[in-house]
């Protein structure tokens, strides 16, 4: 019987290999991504890696209002109330940390995380003021993998998210941002399944757009949106772009259908998860989509 191979040498056989199917140089974003893909297709990694790579290679490409936490969906705490008034909704909400307004959503005085509210059991006189910590703020505009480096080196996990005036736009976590690489995460700021599938975000350059749940129904975005798009024999928004793509939708590619853009912000080897939809104007030129090929 033959000694087994080395892990060095398994290693480096494997950019060997990789390197080979890479020796071409790929001439712009999209032809590295299917360069990756045929290098999985001949079993150089697996799905899960060619996920997180095309992950990486999309946070370069995402702003922070494309996958924020828009601002009617913030879960505040008003320095002017009472604990015994929103302890209640810390409890229920579970979040680990609450933006502080005085007054309202444009006026984030501090970042009150759930654990320090534990020390208002030992002693209920306790200030809240003193138990903020310094908010971060970043614009709207900010590249997610410029915001990610940012978390990083500061280790913060949570920014305030403003818009061109200084109002605030939303809020975006660490975990927003990690998810557009390695998938969803069990986080304080995951959708309510029962409710939000389709969620409004900050307008983009033909008008509103709406981040949607691929298990969102067909009727549902026909509600939102005020469009009648036809099911075609399907009840959820990823059924329908999967037939119109004819295979699972790959991260990042964009298809029309009728009147909507709709971009894949997260997918993986076997359905997709998430979109990112916008209405286009009948006179608007129609981006280059993926379409099915």
């Amino acid at each position: 019987m033959s000694d087994p191979i080395p892990a060095s040498e398994r290693k480096r056989s494997f950019i060997e290999r990789l390197s080979t199917m890479l020796l071409r140089t790929p001439d712009d974003r999209h032809d590295l991504i299917e360069l990756l893909r045929r290098a999985h297709e001949r079993f150089l990694f697996d799905a899960e890696a060619l996920s997180m790579i095309e992950g990486v290679l999309q946070v370069a490409q995402l702003s922070v209002r494309d996958i924020m936490v828009p601002r009617a969906q913030m879960e505040v705490i008003d320095i002017r109330e009472s604990p015994e008034a929103f302890l209640p909704r810390v409890v229920t909400t579970a979040h680990s940390r609450f933006p502080v307004v005085d007054g309202d959503r444009d006026r984030v005085i501090g970042i009150l995380h759930g654990k320090d509210l534990l020390r208002l059991q030992v002693d209920p006189d306790l200030n809240i003021r003193d138990l903020l910590r310094p908010p971060v703020f970043v614009p709207e505009s900010k590249r997610l993998n410029v915001l990610l480096h940012d978390f990083r080196a500061d280790r913060h996990h949570l920014a305030i998210v403003v818009d061109e005036y200084g109002g605030s736009a939303g809020l975006i976590t660490i975990e927003d941002v990690l998810e557009q690489i390695v998938g969803d995460i069990e986080d304080e700021f995951d959708f309510d399944e029962a409710v939000d599938h389709v969620i409004r975000v900050e307008p983009g350059e033909h008008g509103p757009r709406f981040r949607v749940r691929a298990l969102a129904s067909i009727d549902q975005l026909n509600d939102v949106l005020q469009t009648a798009i036809a099911d075609e024999g399907f009840d959820t928004i990823g059924g329908l772009v999967t037939d119109r793509l004819g295979r699972v939708p790959r991260r990042g590619e964009r298809v029309m259908i009728d009147s909507m853009l709709f971009e894949v912000l997260r997918s993986d080897s076997r359905q997709a998860h998430l979109f990112l939809v916008e209405k286009l104007p009948a006179d608007a030129a129609t981006p280059a989509a993926d379409d099915a090929r």
